[in-house]
């Protein structure tokens, strides 16, 4: 069943750039904040590498230090270890218990 989503349109700048996007309404907001934060991704390696590599390559790694910081992020959220381990302490109480 596809729910309807209410979308709006947006633009964000994004350096020199200003980039418009349609968004689902109530992600308005955190679409605004993830263009904060690619900014401040952006000028930061922009003010340090600027003339010493390709405005390329110093968007690039912008993108692999966000992506880096969503990866380790949903390290950190991933309970499966957690769980794995309370399921075997379970079992073998359930066994104790028998």
């Amino acid at each position: 069943m596809e729910r309807n989503v209410e979308k709006q349109h947006i633009t964000i700048h994004i350096y020199d750039t200003q980039i418009s996007i349609m968004v689902p309404k109530e992600q308005e907001q955190m679409y605004r904040e993830a263009g904060s934060m690619i900014n401040e991704r952006l000028n930061t390696y922009f003010g340090h590498y600027k003339g010493l590599k390709s405005d390329k390559e110093i968007i690039y790694y912008a993108m692999i230090d966000i992506a880096l910081r969503c990866v380790v992020e949903s390290k950190k959220n991933d309970v499966s270890p957690i769980t794995d381990i309370l399921s075997t302490l379970s079992s073998e109480i359930e066994e104790v218990l028998k």
